[in-house]
């Protein structure tokens, strides 16, 4: 999945991709409210995160508003609605897409070049809305060794939720994505002493166990071999990724105060850098297939997974700057409701199957966190009112 945009105004991917406050200031804190719906949806993990999202990357407190342009203006109901139907038909196109890429043992072992392509997706994404045409945001630049640690961070916020994905069920990696809040929350915490409310902590428990559920019952062996299960190496990349992206998720927020620079401004200049430090791993890492005997149809695969990223990518801009945390929140489970359940049903499974206890666990879970995160977010706003 590939890293989403995340303008500055009110973010939460593959996806999945904003980040966090770090909440030592109460003003910060009613933002990261605003802002938190489940480290925006745990479905689009930046896009190459998934992604939803990641596949869920938090603003950094508004330290850039000063370089960034005015949002877009608000446009008709239409026309957010058509955006968040482009990104949700987009996230799920781009999970099942990468899916079946990694289903090719020739492409399996080539993690890094994949990644590589989609950073590249990702900057020419952002330099073509950046362009006076479009003038989406105003491009800035960071010296490389700004900039460096960060995209090292990116990479492995990608490659590691790729490995997971390629080696474990849709499902399974959909539901583990939900992991991002809770460890986002612990990290927060243990380096800034930020709380949440009791209610949203209390709602993260079975998010939580419902996700030890599935990554139980997803790996055991399956009595039919149609059945997709999740391999060792699956959870393993999985639990990794999310501490990964957590990880990236905390840090990047020192970054936009750092360098003062909107969530686009920052992603733009951490893309080509990744990339290019991946083309120097690439040679000694990745497993080059036989070209000629790669099938056509997968090339066509990786090439609508790109295309899957720009749209990702353009429709996160618009879905933040015309919609509200409410419609935010809804796309994000939306996404990944259907592609646990579109997950499941090309597993092979029956309704009958164990882990079904945790994929419902888990969502209820993380659904409940959102609506005691909103319902904060609005008594704060009220309170700011008064």
């Amino acid at each position: 999945m590939p890293p989403t945009l995340e303008p500055r105004s009110r973010t939460g991917s593959f996806s999945s991709t904003a980040p966090t406050p770090t909440l030592q200031d109460p003003e910060k804190l009613s933002g990261f409210y605003d802002k938190v719906d489940g480290l925006r949806s745990p479905s689009s993990p930046h896009a190459l995160r998934d992604d939803d999202e990641d596949d869920t990357l938090l603003d950094g407190g508004g330290d850039e508003k000063q370089q960034e342009p005015a949002d877009p203006p608000k446009a008709s109901f239409a026309s957010a609605l058509a955006w968040m139907g482009v990104n949700t038909l987009a996230t799920i196109g781009i999970v099942f897409t990468n899916k079946a890429i990694f289903m090719e043992p020739s492409l399996k072992l080539a993690q890094l070049s994949f990644a590589a392509f989609h950073f590249f997706i990702t900057w020419f994404t952002l330099w073509t809305i950046s362009r006076p045409r479009f003038a989406l945001f105003a491009p800035r630049r960071a010296s490389v060794t700004d900039i460096l640690p960060l995209s090292i961070a990116m990479g492995l916020n990608v490659i590691l939720p790729n490995l997971s994905l390629a080696f474990s069920s849709v499902t399974f990696y959909q539901v583990a994505r939900i992991m991002l809040t809770p460890t986002v929350a612990i990290i927060n915490f243990v380096l800034y002493r930020a709380t949440l409310p009791r209610n949203a902590i209390l709602a993260l428990v079975p998010a939580c166990v419902g996700v030890g559920l599935v990554s139980y019952y997803d790996s055991l062996p399956a009595a039919s071999a149609a059945v997709t299960t999740t391999s060792g190496l699956g959870v393993i990349f999985a639990f990794s990724g999310i501490f990964a992206s957590s990880l990236y998720t905390v840090w990047i927020a020192s970054y936009h105060r750092k360098l003062n620079m909107s969530s686009m401004q920052l992603l733009a200049n951490q893309a080509p850098v990744a990339a290019i430090l991946l083309l120097y791993v690439i040679p000694f890492v990745d497993v080059f297939p036989v070209w000629a005997e790669v099938p056509a149809n997968r090339w066509l695969m990786v090439l609508l997974s790109g295309l899957f990223a720009s749209l990702i990518n353009i429709s996160q801009f618009f879905i933040i700057a015309q919609t509200g945390p409410v419609s935010s929140t809804v796309v994000g489970h939306v996404k990944t409701c259907t592609i646990v359940a579109l997950g499941w049903m090309t597993s092979g499974r029956t309704i009958g199957d164990k882990s079904i206890l945790g994929v419902i666990t888990a969502l209820g879970g993380i659904i409940a966190y959102s609506m005691v995160m909103l319902q904060e977010n609005a008594k704060r706003a009220q309170g700011i009112q008064r």
